[in-house]
């Protein structure tokens, strides 16, 4: 159901020109306009002079970013923040609605992305991305510029997309700002230093730039009192519930979890997700203590802070994923000619880290006379985990869901365990707190138009967002078509939430139900097979507006779900494939395809 508008005191033909221009505008132009508009009236009514809406040109820094879930749209907003408040002028763009003839002339240019699956581009920055490495791109001898990546350096392709930016940029002749910044999963003061480093760099060349000039956009535009919980200063969450979703018998354990978020301030949006600030379980850290001959009482400095070395390996730092720093540091200490022979073949050092953790490191490589401080510095910061929220707060008020399903395994030996997913599955306790904050992703929303369909294909705990995309809907009472394409592995134990999805069926709000459980049948079905068993309707959905979501392992399930799109657009859109493949990226320009994906 829509809100109803009061009546217009447009003309018709006003209320025509509005209704012409809205119509063209995607959700990040409508934002700026809203922006615009209440500068506008708000200068009006101080007596000053109307913001002008004419865009600089090469002047100032534009700001492009390419993000999957929202971290480096986050830092590209800090940036353009702090940069206006030094009196630059500053553009912010999401790289797919950045006009690439506008490259020849810009003058200052930050790219902040990150890498996404085996080294590619996020989706909005895979246009650009293209266009920079085809015969098309420009020389850019004019152009100033730096590059800020994010990444995760327990993988092969730490930071490439960054990496790519950078180089290519050089290669058509622009001049580095500063240099690039390769940021691991622990990002914020890297980033911190670089925003810091570029802004002391264009204000020295650029020393009476104007904030009167700065053109408005909505994030200049006050929206409400914000929380004082962030990335930086969690909320200690308590748990209220806990249930295991999977029936008996089942192969996996899905827990759904629910926390509390009352007197926090904090609010999310469906498709956003919550960040964990999780803990080591405690037996792997005795083991490390004693395979280093620690007691645990030692006390180590972590930035600038003491602790005791045992909460230090319990509460700060990575235990059971390895990194190639780590591994080239301790090939150092260990003086190990095998590991620093290793340490050499990049992809081979990426086969071994596979799997192994700590404990393997110490075990295989050990080092005598090791220092507590030593120890510590050789290892990264242990990171938030970020769960996609499986709850609406107009359902829930001050909650908040997640579907998390707990990792453990054996390898070489020992049981091995997810570090958040055990810790929220067995360790914390009931009233317990968990210290969390809100990682919005700006690039998995509902459509703004609640009349809009939706497809949603969500295997396994890629459920979660869906579920919050169900109950906002029904709590909003909108209009618009749900169909979800749902797997896991058997039907009798692990449909998740499957009394919510059935209820939703019943009264009408979920339009259509297709389910893959890959092992109730001889062979091995996936949700891809049923989205070309439905390429008929499904096609006949997208050509009506549908948005598509996908939300998931980015692996496997991702590129085959992507395929079997292209084989629907192909088959029954009647197109090349080269055709289909160009659909696809205009529904995800247009923000009609839009993914969840880890």
């Amino acid at each position: 159901m829509t809100a109803s508008l009061p009546p217009s005191p447009l003309s018709d033909a006003q209320r025509q020109q509005v209704d012409a221009l809205v119509r063209e505008l995607n959700g990040q132009q409508l934002d700026w306009v809203q922006g615009y508009l209440a500068g506008y009236r708000a200068a009006l009514q101080s007596g000053g002079e109307a913001p002008s809406v004419s865009q600089p040109q090469g002047a100032g820094l534009t700001v492009l970013f390419g993000s999957q879930t929202g971290n480096a749209e986050t830092l590209a907003e800090r940036l353009t923040e702090q940069a206006r408040a030094k009196g630059l002028e500053v553009e912010c763009f999401d790289m797919d609605n950045f006009p690439t003839r506008r490259l020849k002339k810009e003058q200052r240019l930050a790219i902040i992305t990150s890498t996404h699956g085996e080294g590619d581009p996020p989706d909005n920055a895979l246009g650009l991305h293209e266009y920079l490495h085809g015969r098309k791109a420009p020389k850019l001898g004019q152009l100033k510029y730096a590059v800020l990546a994010l990444g995760d350096s327990s993988y092969e392709y730490f930071c490439q997309t960054g990496i790519d930016f950078d180089t290519r940029l050089a290669e058509l002749g622009g001049e580095r700002l500063i240099e690039r910044v390769d940021c691991d999963e622990d990002f914020d003061e890297a980033a911190d230093q670089w925003i810091a480093s570029l802004l002391d760099k264009l204000s020295a060349e650029q020393p009476t730039a104007g904030a009167e000039h700065a053109p408005i956009t909505v994030a200049s535009v006050t929206q409400g009192q914000e929380s004082r919980y962030d990335r930086k200063h969690p909320f200690t969450a308590p748990m209220l519930d806990r249930v295991t979703l999977n029936g008996r018998g089942s192969s996996k354990a899905v827990h759904h979890i629910e926390l509390s978020l009352e007197e926090s301030g904090l609010n999310y949006t469906p498709g956003d997700s919550l960040g964990v600030y999780v803990q080591n379980d405690p037996a792997l850290v005795g083991r490390v203590l004693e395979h280093t001959g620690f007691g645990g009482e030692e006390t180590v400095t972590l930035k600038d802070e003491s602790v005791r070395l045992d909460q230090a390996l319990q509460h700060h730092l990575e235990l059971t994923r390895l990194t190639p720093p780590t591994v080239q540091h301790w090939a150092k200490l260990s003086e190990s000619s095998e590991l620093n022979t290793l340490v050499d073949n990049k992809r081979e050092l990426i086969q071994w880290l596979h799997g192994r953790d700590l404990l393997d490191l110490l075990q295989a490589y050990p080092v005598d006379g090791l220092d507590a401080q030593a120890l510590v510095d050789q290892l990264r910061r242990l990171p938030p985990r970020l769960y996609s929220i499986a709850s609406s707060q107009a359902a829930v008020d001050d909650e908040v869901h997640l579907t998390v399903a707990a990792v453990r395994y054996e390898q070489r030996g020992r049981e091995r365990e997810g570090v958040g997913s055990t810790w929220l599955a067995d360790r914390l306790a009931l009233d317990e707190t968990a210290p969390v904050f809100i990682d919005p992703n700006k690039n998995f929303r509902l459509p703004q138009d609640g009349d809009t369909p939706i497809i949603m294909i969500g295997p396994g705990t890629g459920i979660a967002p869906f579920r919050a995309f169900m109950q906002e809907r029904e709590a909003l009472e909108q209009a618009g078509k749900n169909w979800l394409f749902f797997g896991d592995r058997n039907f009798r134990t692990d449909f998740l939430y499957q009394r919510e999805w059935l209820q939703w069926r019943k009264q009408g709000l979920l339009s259509r139900l297709d389910v893959a459980f890959s092992r109730d049948g001889p062979e091995k079905v996936y949700v891809q097979h049923r989205l070309r068993e439905a390429g008929a309707e499904l096609w006949r959905w997208l050509e009506d507006g549908a948005h598509i979501y996908v939300c998931g392992d980015a692996n496997a399930m991702a590129p085959d779900v992507h395929e079997a799109l292209i084989d629907v657009a192909s088959t029954h859109g009647r197109k090349s494939r080269e055709n289909a493949e160009q659909y696809l990226r205009d529904m995800t320009r247009d923000k009609r395809y839009q993914r969840d994906v880890y």
